[in-house]
């Protein structure tokens, strides 16, 4: 079998790609055979193969929930293949078998990475290991509708997972106004080919079926490590490190520093919270190519840069409350892991946030890019103890009922009645 020589990272060991994907080719073949012969053994173990523009050349939200889907996947007995760009440097240890496919860094973004249709390995690959169900992590690019032509000649269920709101990245950027309706008409395409969809959210499933789209949603949300992001954290010496008063009023905003998290809100927000003179400090957790310009805009804020693991727990611990005003969430990782760390939540009103906060009971929602409103939620807090107190408990209440297991288990549900093997998961 034709491999390439691309090399990724395996378990933190540097591997080429014809090293890590080759598994059993005998096994693949018989199992592709059954499939032929319309006779799969039912008794094998479930195969998924996961598709995605994102998974080990970049730390962004979408890799970090694949990752842990394939891990807990495996753990399961569950065979998985995943399908994805690489870059020259791995950002993390993935999980399982990667198989590289042919990308090429984005212009003007080159920490993204464009990614082509599957090559002829690629499809030899894919076909070999005879998969029960695709996944694909859509991104508008060749390899999403490569796929979904791969799926149908092979007549493998296909299914999707929505992770970015891509089209509500336009606006930030100079593109036409066609262009989004080319974007949504594409994912419109896209899902409807698709045996179900995996979205994050109800706000979300409600935002994509008002564009039309067809209702073959299921909700597969995310979930939180409780232990490591708690208000217990707050013991560590973030604060002392960082040079905080124990009395400091710490608004922290966490998020890779790219316009299309709504910098310019963040900015604009402080400012105003400044200027109605509500004395605080301000955190900003991430890195990105707008941190300079955020820098040149907020010169008395802390830049922590990016933070992971313990350390990020400890940031968010140390705040007193967590803006985030970005608009493109389908659900909104970070704002769950300030709330599970006792945060109160000041974010906007808009899909992933708004399925999170419960208005006065948790945080507050704004309207998108009102600046003037985000101040004065976050002045309400800042100068209200019990308010504070009220809010903080009740976010990390609600925190907790999100759960890794079960949000790792639902897919593994829907995988199984998709192929008829629900028995498996009793």
């Amino acid at each position: 079998m034709a491999a390439t020589s691309c090399k990724v990272r395996h378990r933190g060991k540097q591997k080429s790609i014809r090293s890590v994907f080759v598994t059993d080719p005998s096994h693949d073949q018989a199992r592709a055979a059954g499939r032929t012969n319309g006779s799969p053994d039912r008794n094998a173990p479930l195969r998924i193969a996961i598709i995605a523009s994102s998974y080990n050349y970049i730390r962004d939200g979408v890799a970090l929930t694949l990752n842990r889907l394939v891990a807990y996947l495996e753990k399961q007995g569950v065979e998985v293949v995943v399908f994805a760009p690489v870059g020259k440097t791995p950002a993390l240890e993935h999980a399982g078998t990667l198989v590289a496919v042919p990308s090429i860094a984005a212009p003007g973004r080159p920490e993204y990475r464009i990614a082509f249709g599957l090559t002829k390995a690629n499809r030899a690959r894919l076909k070999a290991f005879a998969p029960d169900v695709i996944h694909l992590a859509l991104a508008p690019d060749p390899l999403g509708y490569s796929v979904l032509k791969t799926a149908s000649a092979m007549g493998i269920p296909m299914v999707a997972s929505c992770h970015t709101r891509f089209e509500t990245y336009l606006k930030h950027y100079p593109y036409s106004r066609w262009v989004e309706g080319l974007l949504k008409a594409y994912l419109k395409y896209a899902y409807g080919r698709c045996r179900e969809v995996y979205v994050p959210s109800q706000s979300m499933v409600d935002a994509l079926l008002a564009d039309g789209m067809r209702d073959n949603f299921k909700l597969w949300p995310r979930g939180v490590d409780t232990d490591l992001f708690s208000p217990a954290q707050r013991r560590s010496n973030f604060r002392a490190h960082h040079a905080i008063a124990p009395d400091e009023f710490v608004v922290t905003f966490v998020s890779r520093l790219v316009r299309e998290k709504e910098l310019d809100t963040v900015v604009a927000t402080l400012r105003r919270l400044e200027a109605r003179g509500i004395a605080h400090r301000a955190v900003i957790v991430g890195d990105g190519p707008d941190r300079a310009q955020m820098e040149r805009d907020l010169p008395t804020a802390i830049f922590t840069g990016f933070l992971k693991g313990k350390d990020l727990a400890e940031a968010y611990a140390a705040a007193d409350v967590f803006l985030f005003p970005s608009e493109t969430e389908t659900f909104g990782n970070v704002t769950l892991e300030a709330m599970a760390s006792g945060l109160p939540c000041v974010c906007a009103d808009a899909t992933g946030s708004r399925s999170l906060v419960v208005q006065g009971q948790t945080g507050f929602l704004v309207e998108p890019r009102n600046s003037d409103m985000f101040a004065m939620r976050l002045g309400e807090i800042a100068e209200n103890a019990g308010l504070r107190a009220r809010l903080s408990e009740a976010a990390r209440a609600r925190a907790l009922t999100f759960s890794w297991d079960d949000c790792m288990g639902r897919i593994l549900g829907y995988y199984r009645a998709l192929v008829g093997k629900d028995e498996a998961a009793a």
